[in-house]
């Protein structure tokens, strides 16, 4: 299911461009178009869900394949290390309201946690 005005679900249609790296049948993968290192991609499922919050227990594969498909990626890209994040709702920092995990590195200025 898709959402008529979400960003990513335009991009997963196609009636907004991207910077695609990957997609398969559930999952879609792009640049960001802020990025916070040398190397920054978004790994979205094209299922809608709005966040972490709203993910139920018939989304676990999925977000297993998300997670999964982060360090395959992060290496192709030349990454030896990287750093995922989840925003969660608009006080966790969420700008975009469809779930997406950001992977990112490539920098040695990255901030230590």
């Amino acid at each position: 299911m898709m959402s008529d005005n979400c960003i990513f679900c335009k991009i997963i249609s196609g009636e907004i461009s991207s910077k695609k790296i990957f997609e398969d049948s559930d999952l879609m993968v792009f640049h960001d178009i802020r990025p916070i290192a040398p190397v920054h991609f978004l790994i979205i499922p094209k299922m809608h869900i709005e966040s972490l919050n709203h993910a139920e227990a018939e989304h676990q594969n999925l977000l297993g394949k998300m997670l999964l498909l982060a360090p395959k990626l992060a290496t192709e890209h030349g990454l030896k290390g990287f750093r995922t994040m989840i925003n969660t709702g608009r006080e966790g920092g969420q700008e975009v309201f469809h779930l997406h995990v950001h992977v990112f590195g490539g920098g040695a200025n990255l901030p230590k946690t």
